[in-house]
């Protein structure tokens, strides 16, 4: 009942970086696979089966929405039956088949529309996809979704397990761990964004498709090789069903009167913890939630105190679900800042297709290619932050992360606004240029990428962070899966004020905002429009964060 460690989980050395190229191997190689469908889906679907601006942009919100969701229900999963070892391998493989059928739309002719020139395509003359055609590409990306609903949610904390905390050394490599996670990632999508979108748009989709699928059964030959590497930390009990023990048995207790001094602790439930250096303290925050673990007369007195955990929970359970419920709030705040994120792949790929994408005389940039200007933005900005400015900010700050996670997340805020204000000034340009019969470089977008990166940088890291820093041992699995959670309902409310804008602003005949012709619409409206969002979202956050405790522990 207690939130403990096994006793088989210490019994063998932590390998820690020993351990980092099998589990990140995986972890990239299937990001791979799965953004290399995302960052040119939009000119897929525009450009092969046909579909019309919104309602393309809309399926590819609602797939990255979908995607982010599943990490949630993976957690849970991998927390109550599975655990994080066959989570992720069984996820692989659900990727994997996700990936062959995803190729199969492309290389076999009956599964997509026949092709068109551009000039029917100008006219709205192409023949559109089929209901078959276009379940068979939604079931495969429902497979990769599923497979991302498995990976995800565990990597970090199996990765995080292979590092030894009780140790400088351990702590250290953490700290470095979560940079370098996200750098490895960032430079496997950057070589995605050029070579596999290169080829998906100028040599063949159907090929384009298959070397992110073959690097997918690569990641998964990787993460087998290193099973006898890997330590395995196993939960006694686990979190999932601690929260809902917690809330049951406070219920059961509300009519129980919380004594002043509380604090001591001398008439709550707090057993010894096995395996565990550090304990949390019973806090006055979330109060009610306190009488889950307070004693009552008749179980003191007949010493039944595991007998009915629906009744009776540990200090440590209650102070894990408080944890969770106080992280919410900064939760909510990165819905709307993780829209510069997600929409990255969409309008921007649009404004770029009507862009002069020429560098030099020869060679012609793909659409879909244009944001590796974001991923360049984080492959040199987080090795200098690690290496060189994080030490740096630390003798300043005194933290030994130079910045803490909710400050990470305060300037990811900041550049959420700076990148929705950059892209409506910028949309604006291109509009009068066009149509003043002048067709600008592509590279106009550049600094709203480099916004969008420092955005994604800072925000993704800090919550990463901060998910897994604040929450216990045994809810690392559940806490890692809110920041996916956030990058679905992201996904969605952005999908949802898309809807809204295209349907307001085409009324009475107007041409509305988000027109298939960019001419003819005023996207730069609706980037504002997301700038004005971000800043009411910059306030609620400050608030959040100014009240936020960060947790406290004690010796076990």
């Amino acid at each position: 009942m207690s939130t403990m460690l096994s006793d088989t989980a210490t019994t063998k050395k932590k390998p820690g970086w020993k351990a980092m190229p099998y589990i990140l191997g995986n972890e990239t190689f299937e990001r791979f696979a799965t953004y290399g469908i995302t960052i040119n889906l939009m000119v897929y679907l525009l450009g092969v089966f046909h579909m019309d601006q919104v309602f393309a942009a809309n399926i590819v919100n609602v797939w990255i929405g979908l995607s982010n969701f599943t990490p949630v229900i993976g957690a849970f999963v991998a927390d109550i039956f599975l655990g994080k070892f066959k989570s992720i391998a069984y996820a692989s493989f659900g990727t994997l088949l996700g990936m062959v059928m995803v190729t199969l739309t492309a290389l076999v002719p009956s599964f997509h529309p026949p092709p068109c020139n551009s000039q029917q395509q100008e006219h709205g003359k192409c023949i559109k996809h089929t209901n078959a055609q276009f379940g068979f590409l939604f079931g495969a990306l429902c497979l990769l979704a599923i497979g991302t609903g498995g990976i995800r949610p565990c990597s970090v904390p199996f990765s995080i397990e292979q590092f030894d905390q009780t140790t400088a050394e351990g702590r250290k490599g953490i700290s470095s761990f979560y940079n370098w996670f996200y750098t490895s990632f960032t430079l496997v999508l950057l070589m995605n964004q050029t070579l596999v979108v290169y080829i998906q748009s100028n040599i063949s989709w159907a090929l384009g498709f298959a070397l992110p699928t073959f690097f997918m059964i690569c990641a998964i030959i990787l993460f087998f090789s290193g099973k006898n590497v890997y330590v395995h930390v196993q939960g006694d009990g686990n979190a999932s069903l601690d929260i809902a023990q917690v809330f049951v048995a406070a219920y059961k207790k509300r009519h129980l009167q919380l004594p002043v001094n509380e604090e001591e602790g001398a008439i709550f439930y707090d057993p010894t913890l096995k395996g565990v250096e550090e304990k949390a303290c019973l806090t006055r925050e979330l109060r009610f939630l306190n009488k889950a673990a307070l004693l009552e007369e008749k179980q003191m007195e007949e010493n039944d105190l595991n007998k009915n955990p629906w009744r009776l929970c540990s200090i440590q359970q209650v102070e894990g679900v408080k944890c969770l419920m106080q992280m919410i709030p900064i939760c909510v705040s990165g819905i709307i800042s993780f829209i510069p994120i997600t929409q990255q792949g969409t309008f921007p790929i649009s404004q770029a297709l009507t862009m002069d994408r020429f560098l030099g005389s020869k060679f012609e940039m793909p659409a879909g290619s244009i944001t590796v200007i974001s991923l360049i933005t984080v492959a040199i900005w987080l090795p200098l932050y690690d290496r060189v400015l994080q030490p740096a900010l630390a003798k300043f700050t005194k933290q030994e992360e130079g910045l803490t996670s909710l400050q990470k997340i305060t300037i990811g805020n900041i550049f959420a606004i700076l990148s929705m204000v950059v892209s409506g000034l910028m949309e604006r340009y291109r509009r009068a240029s066009a149509l003043s019969g002048v067709t600008i470089s592509v590279m106009w977008l550049a600094p709203q990428f480099v916004a969008v990166g420092l955005c994604d940088l800072f925000n993704i890291v800090g919550h990463t962070e901060f998910y897994n820093k604040e929450c216990p041992v045994n809810m690392r699995i559940v806490s890692n899966s809110l920041l996916y959670l956030v990058l679905a309902l992201s996904g969605y409310v952005s999908s949802l004020v898309l809807t809204v804008v295209h349907k307001v602003t085409g009324k009475h005949g107007r041409a509305d905002w988000m027109n298939n012709d960019l001419n003819a619409g005023r996207l730069d409206y609706f980037y504002f429009l997301l700038a004005g969002l971000a800043a009411l979202n910059f306030v609620y956050f400050m608030i959040c964060a100014h009240r936020y405790r960060y947790k406290t522990t004690v010796k076990a």
